[in-house]
């Protein structure tokens, strides 16, 4: 087996839920992980807010239920106390439409109840290095919902450079940002600096929204020398 990198910092985790066994069950998972820990649950929209100004949490596992029940929009809200802190949607039954709703409202990711435990902690540590976590099945739907809307005014693709295509080709492929950089032999930073100018080139806030965005305006990318990202 190879090695897991594991971050110094420990990732600090509420959970809004009102299933007990599930709260029980991710926080029995996370103390199993040296670099995540559990701080607070919460059961109510106002207990999430409460216990986010209290504790700071790294991330929020939040139930859909409680979203919908909240006046307003209540991740707007837990990014507004603690800026760095990410959120991820969790249900039993996640639909597109609600999947793009809780990520156009700024979740940083949503996940079924019922997927394997593991992938819980993969989540957790994809959306606190700046991931979006979304179910395959998602995308191409969530792709198509986008292509839907004919009130979305078109985003301008022509000042792109062809070093930008090549960095969207690969985000295409699901490479990360240290593999694109070993590839292309350039710093990690310089890749995150494309990817800043790319967002606000065509008006996209994060990784998912670019990928969706050039499958709906159907970018021709250059096609990248590698199919599997370095590992």
């Amino acid at each position: 087996m190879g090695t897991v990198r594991r971050s110094k910092k420990k990732i600090r985790v509420l959970v809004a839920d009102r299933e007990g066994i599930f709260i029980l069950g991710l926080k029995k998972l996370f103390a199993l992980e040296d670099d995540m820990r559990v701080v607070a649950e919460a059961e109510t929209p106002e207990e999430v807010v409460e216990r986010t100004e209290t504790f700071r949490p790294d991330l929020v596992f939040i139930k859909e239920d409680l979203l919908n029940e909240s006046n307003g929009n209540l991740i707007a809200s837990i990014v507004k106390i603690a800026p760095e802190c990410k959120v991820v949607a969790t249900s039993s039954s996640l639909s597109d439409d609600a999947s793009m709703r809780h990520v156009r409202n700024g979740a940083a990711g949503v996940i079924l109840k019922s997927v394997d435990p593991q992938l819980f902690v993969k989540c957790a540590r994809r959306v606190t290095a700046g991931e979006t976590w979304i179910p395959k099945r998602h995308v191409s739907t969530m792709a198509k919902l986008l292509e839907a809307r004919p009130e979305a005014p078109p985003r301008p693709v022509d000042t792109l450079t062809r070093r930008e295509k090549v960095i969207i080709s690969y985000l295409m492929q699901g490479w990360h940002n240290k593999e694109i950089s070993s590839h292309l032999t350039i710093s990690e930073q310089t890749v995150k600096n494309h990817l800043r100018t790319i967002y606000d080139k065509v008006g996209v806030s994060d990784r998912l929204e670019l990928v969706l965005y050039a499958i709906h305006q159907r970018l021709e990318l250059p096609p990248i020398q590698a199919t599997v990202p370095p590992r």
